[in-house]
């Protein structure tokens, strides 16, 4: 609660004489909360967000202005704001109702302008948030997002906050190359497959990573590496000559984490851990 103290002054004859001190409480009646629908984000993704004030007084709080910070850092004596507000995709409900939307403006910071919450009655405020360039992606990295209630009808502004980390998993993808792309019957070729990892964790054997692929037409396997190291058959592969199936025993193929970089601008750069796979034979 706020309190407050006052007192009077009674003047006469040129004289002053002060009452006593009294002190009063102010009932907030505002309360409310600030949550996301998840509790981790990644490069790039989309949080939704959800605003719920509850007021328990006997008169409906009009005209109230909601500013959220959007995640907002210091990063070389700038501000760095980690979330973007998606344009239009803000709900805005009184007592369960869906109103028309109050004014917004995107920002950063984002402003909600003309928010009621009905007496003794809910307002609940629901938008989207793209992930930017400027959220922290390296491990344990965390977006704290701030959302201030304001206005006339309000002794204290309300401060509401939600933290969210960045998500611990695996981002793998792969790619292959042929070299040389045109061959003689009979030739040698070579088959280069390049998995990177763009997660905070790296793949692991427990993880069970498993390549497969069938070669057409089918080759003669003289050769396979690892990251530069020989592979054995069946310890490492398998392989089926009269169909061409090539796969990895699962649980060989292991990936080292990504490193993250913060840029002199205060973006972050991704560079993925990678693992090399050569598969060398006749055609």
């Amino acid at each position: 609660m706020a309190t407050f103290t006052n007192r009077a002054t009674l003047s006469y004859n040129g004289q002053e004489v002060n009452s006593n001190i009294v002190t009063g409480e102010i009932a907030e009646v505002l309360s409310g909360s600030k949550t996301a629908t998840t509790g981790s984000y990644s490069e790039g993704s989309t949080v939704t967000y959800v605003i719920s004030l509850v007021n328990s007084g006997a008169a409906a709080l009009n005209n109230l202005t909601v500013t959220d910070n959007l995640g907002e850092y210091q990063f070389e004596n700038q501000s760095l704001y980690p979330l973007s507000y998606i344009d239009g995709s803000l709900l805005y409900y009184a007592d369960g109702v869906l109103q028309a939307s109050p004014q917004v403006t995107v920002g950063p910071p984002l402003v909600i302008s003309g928010v009621n919450v009905p007496a003794n009655g809910d307002a609940v405020i629901v938008y989207r948030a793209n992930v930017t360039q400027f959220a922290p992606l390296t491990s344990e990295a965390e977006i704290t997002n701030l959302a201030t209630v304001s206005g006339d009808a309000l002794t204290n502004p309300l401060t509401l906050t939600e933290t969210i980390s960045v998500e611990e998993s695996l981002r793998l993808d792969i790619t292959k190359a042929l070299s040389p792309s045109v061959v003689e019957e009979n030739g040698e070729i070579v088959y280069t497959f390049t998995v990177r990892n763009y997660g905070t964790v790296p793949a692991v054997a427990e993880d069970n990573v498993t390549l497969t692929d069938t070669f057409d037409p089918i080759l003669g396997i003289t050769s396979v590496a690892f990251n530069g190291e020989a592979w054995a058959s069946p310890i490492n592969y398998t392989y089926n000559t009269a169909t061409g199936v090539f796969t990895t025993v699962p649980g060989q193929i292991v990936v080292p984490a990504a490193t993250v970089v913060q840029n002199t601008d205060g973006t972050f750069s991704v560079n993925p851990g990678v693992a090399t796979l050569v598969v060398t034979g006749n055609i």
